[in-house]
């Protein structure tokens, strides 16, 4: 497969904090950020489980296209679900613009990252082509191209 045909490939992407550190993440403050971009973006915080209020799901419009997204406090991170590298770009470049502190390291992996047991890879600070590229070589590292 071509780069660009990879960089279509829709999977679930991951972004966290560096291992041991925290963006102090809290569902109050991401969903009014979510709010801020669109007052009527989907949120929900899961109140069944062993923990209450373990995860939020919220809708995020990228695009023309609406996503699913997942957020944890325990493990803490967000993810987009059936999401390409170029969405998957646009949500990193947001989330490291407005929920994540100034000067704080993102991490990503995806489904197919997780399912073989790869690290988190720091996403790069630079141009979206750039930020689409690491994904894409993500990607093609996992093998998830079979």
């Amino acid at each position: 497969m071509e780069p660009e045909e990879i960089a279509e490939l829709r999977t679930m992407y991951v972004f966290t904090p560096p291992e041991g550190r925290s963006w102090g993440l809290t569902f109050e403050s991401l969903e009014a950020k979510l709010r801020e971009r669109n007052p009527d973006e989907f949120v929900r915080i899961e109140a069944g489980g062993p923990v209450r209020g373990s995860s939020m799901h919220f809708g995020i419009t990228l695009g023309d296209e609406q996503l699913e997204g997942l957020a944890r406090l325990s493990s803490e991170g967000v993810a987009v679900l059936d999401c390409n590298a170029h969405l998957a770009t646009e949500f990193v470049l947001w989330l490291r613009d407005r929920v994540v502190p100034t000067g704080m390291t993102v991490t990503f992996n995806t489904e197919w990252g997780l399912e073989d047991d790869m690290p988190p890879t720091p996403v790069p600070d630079a141009p979206r082509p750039d930020i689409v590229a690491a994904f894409v070589a993500h990607i093609e590292e996992t093998g998830g191209l079979d």
